[in-house]
């Protein structure tokens, strides 16, 4: 199985923070799943990290590819395409990290780890 992680799922992954969901839990550690993190994760948390919002998540921002590879977590490049879909999903919802991963999702088929119930809105299969 081949999901995308959310970019709260992954630091509460990385973190083993009790937040992450059983059933998220059991998938991420899956022998049999492939974890994808998208660069609109590293975008926003590093964005997050420079705003302040995302206190004691520093270092982690600081050595996002290290972290991620030291998960078994693969990275997820953003095409043209991906910036296409995200650009033309209807809606209200702005946050562009969640657009993004919406268009990721549903461009390579693959379910969303994440607790964001605004992905289930966009035919987004979700796991949390």
């Amino acid at each position: 199985m081949r999901v995308l992680i959310d970019t709260h799922a992954l630091i509460w992954c990385a973190v083993n923070d009790a937040k992450l969901s059983r059933k998220a839990r059991s998938i991420l550690s899956s022998f049999g799943t492939e974890v994808f993190v998208s660069a609109a994760s590293a975008w926003e948390m590093t964005t997050k990290v420079r705003l302040g919002k995302l206190p004691g998540a520093e270092a982690f921002a600081a050595e996002f590819r290290s972290r991620i590879e030291r998960l078994g977590f693969r990275e997820l490049a953003i095409e043209v395409e991906h910036g296409q879909r995200a650009g033309l999903l209807p809606g209200e919802h702005r946050d562009p990290f969640d657009r993004m991963l919406i268009a990721q999702a549903q461009a390579l088929n693959m379910p969303v780890v994440g607790k964001d119930e605004v992905f289930d809105h966009y035919r987004v299969r979700r796991i949390w």
